[in-house]
């Protein structure tokens, strides 16, 4: 987001002035610009792999189209999204485009001047064991994980399952259901049974009800020659 309001209420400072009563009131971008301060030292850069990534182009018109549209049709809505606390969860098997797709979502998210975090499991789960040390704050890194409008994780299930990281990460999932704010998700457990055994009954069923699922089968595009 600029400093410009983006619904012309404000002067950018995330507060309407009402002059008559003297009295200084919220605008209605004053949520995205708090979620945006909080974001900040957050990964939410886009991987140089899919910076140039677009519906349109491979691999993405390679991908299940009716995956891809569905994909689109929350991307062109992302605000809305967003605001509502909707998400997706891409699974699938290796190769067939669920980072892709997540990744367009994210795009979306940032052209739209809303705040994103960007991460695999075992990095986000990295960041976190940092907080641990002298200078950390896990508090503080959790609070900013739940403000941010679009927490996106790649590689669901992928790290070694410990209690200790059963509890983190339902501890970020629960934090972000009970606030309402979106999730995007990609993993590559298919089995509803093993992926309750692998994170937890309780954090599968939050993410159920805050994501659409999304599934992906087939071969592994990147095994797949193809000329650009």
């Amino acid at each position: 987001m600029s400093d410009a309001c983006p619904f012309d209420q404000c002067d950018g400072s995330g507060f309407v002035y009402d002059i008559e009563t003297n009295t200084a009131y919220n605008c209605r971008c004053r949520p995205q610009r708090v979620a945006r301060a909080k974001a900040r030292n957050l990964s939410a850069v886009i991987p140089r792999l899919y910076r140039e990534v677009s519906f349109d182009r491979y691999p993405v018109t390679e991908i299940e189209p009716n995956v891809v549209a569905a994909t689109r049709r929350f991307a062109r809505s992302i605000g809305d999204q967003l605001d509502a606390g909707r998400g997706l969860w891409f699974i699938g098997d290796v190769g067939t485009g669920k980072t892709t797709l997540a990744m367009l979502v994210s795009k979306a998210a940032l052209e739209a001047g809303r705040s994103v975090a960007i991460y695999s499991m075992p990095r986000l789960l990295s960041e976190i064991r940092r907080t641990f040390g002298p200078e950390g704050s896990f508090l503080d890194l959790m609070d900013r994980l739940t403000a941010v409008d679009l927490l996106h994780i790649d590689d669901l299930g992928a790290e070694h399952t410990t209690e200790w990281v059963l509890e983190v990460l339902y501890s970020i999932v629960n934090a972000r259901y009970e606030d309402q704010r979106s999730i995007v998700l990609t993993s590559n457990i298919l089995d509803r049974d093993a992926l309750c055994e692998q994170i937890r009954g309780r954090t599968v069923s939050r993410l159920t009800e805050m994501c659409d699922e999304l599934p992906l089968v087939g071969h592994d595009l990147r095994m797949a020659p193809h000329t650009a």
